[in-house]
């Protein structure tokens, strides 16, 4: 299979875009929940009030989210040379003045465009510690972490474990990458409004803030059109207090920059097992 992959991966991008659109469609035509989900999540943001802008908009996202499903095996398996050439970002310098401070670095990326990316383009530059859950298809674990691994790329399990792991980057002053819209198990999340609607918010994000006085940087890498690659943003976080209302808020902005390329698909409202769940109209988290 990775040898599959990697042949795949030499395509041009563009190539996998133009394929990854079908691709899209079929995922939602071919699931009436995937597709019920993108719709509702996409319209009740209310970032496109009118309902032809409605419309086209979510033809854009099925289009988009085909096109992130195939960019992944060329991120993951293609020349790391060929990968970084993908890439532009002029904001570098952001992450250069945090790690002169010597206190770790939160690195918060959404399930905005090619978020894989940007956790390539980081570990090639800088030691990266990144958190992830392991796939319900069990084939696709080994091929995730190999893809997460390179460079100076470092994955550990959603567990107490990888937790730990999490503090132990800090404390020696490297970055740590998270998905900050990531549904958290019960217990380790709070509701919070996300797109004025109350969402099960992760609070390791704060609780890792709080302890190692890390500083917090959100990464996106917007697709550019055409396959002509990717543009990356690293946008510090400067609020004097970091929690889940004002983290979710923060990605709020940055979907709002390139909404049609944000992950709507994803079950981002669940109340996941053994939760209580939310009281509406209430949108304080809990302390």
């Amino acid at each position: 299979m990775i040898r599959l992959f990697r042949l795949l991966a030499r395509l041009p991008l563009s190539w996998l875009h133009r394929a990854g659109v079908p691709l899209g469609w079929l995922l939602y035509l071919g699931s009436p929940v995937y597709a019920s989900r993108m719709r509702k999540n996409l319209a009740s943001s209310r970032i496109y009030p009118e309902r032809p802008a409605l419309k086209a908009a979510l033809r854009h996202c099925i289009a988009e989210t085909g096109k992130g499903a195939l960019e992944i095996i060329k991120v993951w398996f293609d020349d790391l040379e060929a990968v970084n050439a993908l890439v532009e970002c002029r904001t570098w310098p952001v992450v250069d003045e945090a790690r002169r401070e010597g206190r770790g670095i939160i690195l918060l990326t959404p399930h905005l465009g090619c978020f894989e990316i940007a956790g390539l383009y980081i570990a090639e530059r800088v030691p990266l510690t990144m958190l992830y859950r392991p796939p319900h298809v069990r084939w696709l674990e080994p091929l995730m972490v190999s893809g997460r691994s390179r460079g100076k790329g470092n994955v550990s399990p959603a567990t107490l474990r990888g937790v730990r792991t999490l503090y132990k980057a800090l404390r020696n002053g490297e970055a740590i990458g998270l998905l900050p819209d990531q549904a958290p198990q019960a217990g380790d999340g709070v509701w919070a409004d996300f797109f004025g609607r109350p969402a099960y918010t992760m609070t390791l994000v704060r609780r890792l803030q709080k302890q190692s006085g890390a500083a917090v940087i959100f990464v996106v890498a917007e697709r550019l059109p055409e396959a002509k690659g990717f543009l990356l943003r690293f946008h510090r976080f400067q609020a004097d207090d970091l929690d889940e209302r004002s983290m979710n808020r923060e990605i709020e902005n940055l979907v709002r920059r390139c909404p049609t390329q944000y992950l709507w698909s994803y079950n981002r409202y669940k109340v996941p097992a053994g939760a209580k769940r939310p009281v509406i109209g209430v949108n304080r988290p809990d302390a």
